[in-house]
């Protein structure tokens, strides 16, 4: 089957997979993290196909929806590129790309002596997911999960824990607010190419902007 086929039948498989998924984790941002790969691909000597088949396929089963199981996601995608019969080395690619893509990974020290997967697709689709996950759309996706778990929006006597582990991050519950000091105003210091960087800038500006307001209102002052 040609790349190009590929890509458009895991499309279809996507969009059908996520019909009716929590606001923040559906269809449209699979779309939008798979837009800015695409841009920021442009700017990087990778493989296009399995920079494609990873943002469309990174979050097919999100964790955080299957009890913290995070076997699912990197299971359901192997087994339907298997399907379409594209090559072990791509599927498995693919695969590492789920299995490494998400900030929680980050958090988990394990042990100092196994080396962690990376290869530069995957930094190019971990720089386009952690774009959505800042800025303006970053911001509605934050509060949208925050609504969806039933957390409050804040409440000043639990502080943001700024060591948090990824067990500790994992089986979170603390206000939606916090969220932003444990891992959004991070991510700009963690974007991988020079793109991604560029990009992050602006939006990151654009939540502390959006925090000082939030803050002023919270306190009567504006």
């Amino acid at each position: 089957m040609k790349d190009e086929n590929v890509i458009q039948e895991t499309i279809s498989f996507v969009k059908k997979t996520l019909d009716g998924a929590e606001g923040g984790h559906d269809w449209f941002h699979i779309e939008r993290v798979y837009k800015n790969s695409l841009l920021i691909a442009k700017e990087e000597k990778v493989d296009m196909l399995i920079v494609s088949l990873g943002a469309l396929l990174h979050d097919i089963a999100d964790a955080k929806f299957y009890n913290g199981d995070e076997s699912i996601g990197p299971k359901i995608a192997s087994d339907f590129l298997h399907s379409k019969e594209v090559i072990p080395e791509v599927i498995h690619h693919v695969v590492a790309i789920i299995e490494n893509i998400s900030f929680k990974s980050s958090l988990d020290k394990g042990n100092p002596k196994k080396e962690r997967f990376n290869s530069l697709e995957l930094q190019v689709v971990q720089d386009a997911d952690r774009l959505d996950a800042i800025g303006a759309i970053g911001i509605a996706r934050t509060f949208n999960y925050g609504g969806f778990k039933n957390r409050p929006l804040y409440n000043p006597n639990i502080l943001p824990n700024l060591e948090i582990t990824k067990e500790e991050y994992k089986k979170s519950t603390a206000p939606t607010i916090n969220h932003f000091y444990e891992k959004l105003l991070l991510l700009k210091d963690k974007m991988n190419t020079n793109s991604g960087k560029k990009l992050a800038e602006k939006r990151h500006l654009f939540m502390v902007n959006y925090l000082n307001q939030f803050y002023s209102e919270w306190n009567g002052q504006s």
